[in-house]
């Protein structure tokens, strides 16, 4: 089972980054549930559906969007606090391996498997919601193709679900 969920979206007009309540739930162990800011890593997420990822918590967001953890700090600075999991695929299965990254390397926490059709089917309703979210907002984020690129990855989504 895998469950993503962001409720109570917010925009902080003054940081320019979208916050919300996130929970991840998968193989019946709950791996996020707070608030944190989840623009910054959303295009990589997305992306995660389809590509292998390796997050670096200490790369720059504004260029290195794919590199980003899918959730970082509430301010939105990774470099901050970050919950980086990497992905690789598996015979119709994604393998979410969350680490613990420092400075001087990286230490695995755990491993969870998810069904890709799942994993492309949450991820879809994150992008579409983010999207239904971002687009109205005078939105100026530190990487400013966010919107396009979850915008792009979301449109794959829909065209991999058969939509």
């Amino acid at each position: 089972m895998f469950d993503i969920r962001y409720e109570g979206l917010t925009h902080n007009e003054e940081l320019q980054i979208v916050q919300a309540d996130v929970r991840v739930v998968a193989e019946g162990e709950t791996l996020v549930e707070e608030p944190l800011c989840v623009d910054v890593g959303l295009p990589a997420l997305l992306a995660s559906a389809f590509e292998e990822m390796r997050p670096d918590r200490f790369a720059d967001a504004a260029v290195a969007w794919e590199r980003m953890p899918f959730f970082v700090c509430g301010c939105g600075d990774p470099d901050c606090r970050a919950m980086p999991f990497a992905v690789r695929h598996e015979a119709g299965e994604v393998v979410w391996t969350e680490l613990d990254q420092s400075p001087s390397g990286a230490r695995v926490l755990g491993e969870y498997r998810i069904p890709l059709a799942d994993y492309r089917h949450a991820l879809r309703r994150l992008g579409e919601a983010f999207l239904a979210f971002a687009e109205p907002l005078d939105y100026r984020p530190l990487q400013p193709d966010t919107v396009r690129l979850v915008r792009e990855w979301t449109e794959r989504l829909r065209r991999a679900n058969g939509e």
